[in-house]
């Protein structure tokens, strides 16, 4: 087992990355009560739950299995997960643990922040994109018909359990979903790690346990880094996405879950690359790294080709990253290094967004 620490004062807590941990007694000790609600979904509750109940003996477990699928993630199934803490008379010191993927770690650590004003929880990721993502930094909330992300809180969780395990039931369209995600923080922070990834694509397709613990520990320690230094995403840590204003957009289009997070992102970052070339930031060879990474993580390169540049707009106002009426995103100054702007052409923007088939091609 390795563990990482993320730095936040007395909000600090650490990730646990290794093989076989949900079979160890690592739980306990980040429990603040006797009262324990888990919340999973329908998929991953029947492969995992009993083996983490195993841990949890002398509290007392409550459990809500909610429906499987980004598109369940909405204020309705959190109201599941009030009903289920209320009926079962769950107190200030109750703890909430999250057995599932990015829809359920950020689900559980909204309903955490809202219950009687804010109660523990603990990240217990099942999925690649989760492990290396969305279940650090204390990122939580749901969706909104009109923009992903809309509504939530940040509130950071006890401990992650990051058991690299449970990826060997994980669907493969899944795994390349979660590769995106680590993709990115080569991208924006470690060209190195990139040309890491590069290199061992074909084993972390595979599985393998090494390459897997590699990539997740690289991964968290990057986004721990800026996470500890800007918990309330103002600056640095809006770097982490790449890729994201117009990844949620196509999300928002399709309709949530439609696209995977993951691979709406993987479109995004090759859109975020086009456009940085287009403003003389990457070179044409720059753009086909970032294109056979992608396509070696088996993601898509280019967006639906239903959406107009008009609709990629009218979505992307929505962003949270817009600040009185400007919509600002993530570019690339090279790959490595990444920026927050607002300074681009529209025309260039306009560019990227009609590019289709001819993403990445400046």
């Amino acid at each position: 087992m390795q563990t990482l620490n993320v730095d936040l004062g007395e909000r600090s807590y650490p990730i646990h990355i290794g093989q076989n941990l949900l079979t160890q007694p690592l739980l306990a000790p980040f429990i603040k009560g006797r009262q324990v609600m888990v919340v999973s979904n329908e998929t991953v509750a029947p492969l995992y739950l009993e083996t983490l109940l195993a841990q949890l003996s002398g509290f007392q477990v409550d459990r809500v299995i909610l429906p499987d699928g980004e598109s369940f993630k909405t204020l309705e199934q959190i109201e599941r997960i009030f009903d289920a803490l209320l009926t079962q008379r769950h107190n200030r010191t109750t703890t909430l643990i999250a057995l599932g993927g990015g829809v359920i770690g950020d689900m559980t650590g909204f309903a955490a922040a809202c219950y009687q004003r804010g109660v523990a929880f603990i990240q217990v990721p099942t999925t690649l994109l989760s492990q290396v993502d969305s279940s650090v930094g204390g990122k939580t909330g749901v969706n909104h018909p009109l923009g992903k992300n809309m509504i939530g809180a940040f509130h950071q969780p006890q401990v992650v359990l990051a058991d690299t395990s449970v990826l060997s039931t994980l669907p493969e369209r899944e795994l390349s979903a979660g590769l995106a995600e680590v993709i990115k923080y080569g991208l924006i922070h470690d060209v190195e790690f990139l040309t890491w990834l590069e290199q061992n694509m074909s084993p972390l397709r595979q599985r393998n346990p090494d390459a897997l613990a590699y990539a997740i520990y690289r991964s968290c320690e990057i986004k721990a880094e800026m996470v500890a230094l800007d918990e309330r995403e103002s600056g640095v840590r809006a770097l982490l996405n790449l890729g994201h204003t117009f990844g949620h957009a196509i999300e928002t289009d399709r309709g949530y879950g439609q696209w995977l997070h993951g691979e709406a992102v993987g479109a995004g970052m090759m859109m975020a690359a086009d456009l940085s070339a287009r403003l003389g930031w990457l070179s044409q060879a720059d753009l086909d790294r970032v294109r056979r990474v992608l396509e070696a993580a088996g993601l898509p390169v280019v967006p639906p080709t239903e959406m107009s540049a008009e609709r990629f707009l009218e979505l992307m106002a929505v962003d949270k990253k817009v600040i009185d009426g400007n919509l600002r995103l993530v570019l690339l100054q090279c790959l490595g290094d990444a920026v927050v702007t607002d300074d681009f052409p529209v025309d260039a923007l306009t560019a990227t967004l009609t590019a289709g088939d001819a993403l990445g091609q400046v």
